[in-house]
């Protein structure tokens, strides 16, 4: 069944077949609805559903730009409906959205449905990717600036470059972009966009990269393996690839989302399906992977213990600035229709918010943490008008930070820092030593990495306080 799973099929169940649920959980909906709104004053966090989408559902990683806004895409599958086959989006932590670029039935050289997010590039502008188009109708790369010029820089060709990327590239600390493609290839572009293929990956691919602290990348494949559940993989630059985890069911099966590198060095992720929990149409786990490829499962999905427990978590996972993981569900909970969820490092897991449909449903996409402390996420149906989809903050009351663009370099790099409140700064230091900074606009500013700075949090001191970085820096020889 696994194996039948083809990419096309996926996609087609992502956009239409989730937009609908079973009668039942139609009727347990009706008689829940009063159950959704009282979790959410329960909890003592606030949801908030801040624009509905219009004519398609949301889909891919949201990116925080230089400006403090949010950049995502949106996809309605094989343009099946004059609203296109997709766009990319400009929103603003209050809600306010505005369509930088419609995508449109393919042609020579263009692109069409954009599902994957966008990735921020060290030029200030975003990239992406395209499922269909290009001059092959095997996808494309694009790159999008801020104020919606959109350039065409690759179209797959179907060979070692790989065919249908499913997930933006992200940018290496070497300057270059690395990305998979649904159909089990790696590739390369350099800032120019020259595309080289590094070869096969152990099965198909639907997330991005991630680049560890040791400057090899990491990602998930949904097949393939020994036993043909999946894998967590690990690559060179060059493209040599080792199978780190073959999922087997019992441990997790069909990983769709991206790993994440905690703080504590250990990668964590999710899966569609499996766990002791789970089986072939439903469950799913959240885990934790040492680098060397012991792993633990955290969670597994439906926990007996938690009634009206979440399932199928397509999306990944997010470690706030509180040290706890936070992720969605696109199944389960009281409504049937998703959840939010918060799991410690040890495995603590809580439900924190039971999405309604009315506002918002069966999310896919793994929510980001913006420099104001925010949650924000987008679902794939849900809202006013049915299968749209949302634009959703969840408040945690977790204060504001700085984000780095790179979070390594050596001695003299100029390092980008997001974040908010910046005009009036009047230090920026790293790990504690002094460091030359230019602030560029009230959310960004640049530092240099000074002499005799070592690894550890960079701090920006601003007329409303001091701001500290998400993540470490880590000074490199």
């Amino acid at each position: 069944m696994k194996n039948a799973r083809i990419v096309l099929s996926k996609i087609a169940h992502r956009i239409e077949a989730k937009s609908l649920r079973t009668s039942a959980a139609l009727i347990l909906a009706t008689l829940m609805l009063m159950f959704a709104a009282a979790t959410t004053v329960a909890t003592a966090q606030t949801y908030t559903d801040l624009h509905n989408f219009y004519g398609a559902g949301s889909y891919g990683i949201l990116a925080q730009g230089r400006d403090g806004n949010l950049y995502g895409t949106t996809t309605v599958g094989f343009c099946y409906t004059d609203s296109g086959c997709g766009y990319v989006f400009r929103i603003a932590p209050s809600g306010k959205l505005k369509v930088l670029y419609s995508f449109g039935p393919f042609s020579h050289g263009a692109g069409t449905s954009s599902p994957t997010g966008l990735t921020l590039g060290t030029d200030g502008d975003f990239y992406g990717t395209t499922y269909y188009g290009g001059l092959w109708a095997d996808g494309t790369i694009y790159k999008i600036t801020r104020s919606g010029d959109l350039t065409y820089l690759y179209s797959f060709t179907g060979g070692s470059d790989g065919v249908r990327p499913y997930a933006a590239p992200i940018q290496s600390t070497d300057g270059n972009f690395y990305g998979t493609t649904a159909y089990g290839n790696a590739y390369k572009m350099t800032f120019a966009g020259t595309v080289s293929g590094l070869g096969p990956l152990p099965g198909g691919s639907m997330a991005p990269l991630l680049q560890g602290i040791d400057g090899n990348f990491y990602g998930t494949t949904y097949n393939g393996g020994t036993y043909g559940d999946g894998t967590d993989f690990k690559m060179t630059a060059k493209g040599v690839v080792k199978v780190v985890y073959n999922f087997d069911g019992t441990h997790g099966e069909t990983p769709e989302s991206p790993l994440i590198q905690g703080s504590d060095g250990n990668f964590y992720g999710t899966t569609e399906y499996g766990g002791s929990n789970g089986g072939a149409t439903s469950g799913g786990v959240v885990l934790k992977l040492t680098p060397q490829g012991a792993l633990t499962v955290l969670h597994n999905f439906p926990d007996p213990n938690y009634p009206n427990d979440g399932g199928e978590p397509l999306a990944g996972l997010l470690q706030a600035t509180d040290g706890n993981f936070y992720g969605v569900t696109s199944g389960g909970g009281t409504m049937g229709y998703g959840v939010i969820f918060q799991i410690t490092p040890a495995g603590g897991y809580s439900i924190l918010y039971n999405f309604d449909k009315a506002h918002g449903g069966g999310p896919e996409s793994s929510p980001m943490q913006h420099t104001n402390g925010k949650l924000y996420g987008v679902t794939s149906y849900g809202g006013p008008r049915p299968s749209v989809g949302v634009f959703y903050s969840f408040d945690m009351g977790l204060g504001p930070f700085v984000s780095l663009v790179s979070a390594s370099g050596k001695i003299g790099k100029t390092v980008e820092v997001l974040g908010q409140g910046f005009t009036g700064t009047t230090a920026v230091a790293f790990n504690g030593t002094a460091a030359a900074f230019k602030v560029v606009s009230d959310t960004y500013l640049t530092a240099t990495v000074p002499t005799g700075a070592t690894t550890g949090f960079v701090t920006v001191t601003t007329p409303s306080g001091t701001l500290t970085s998400n993540k470490q820096f880590r000074v490199t020889p």
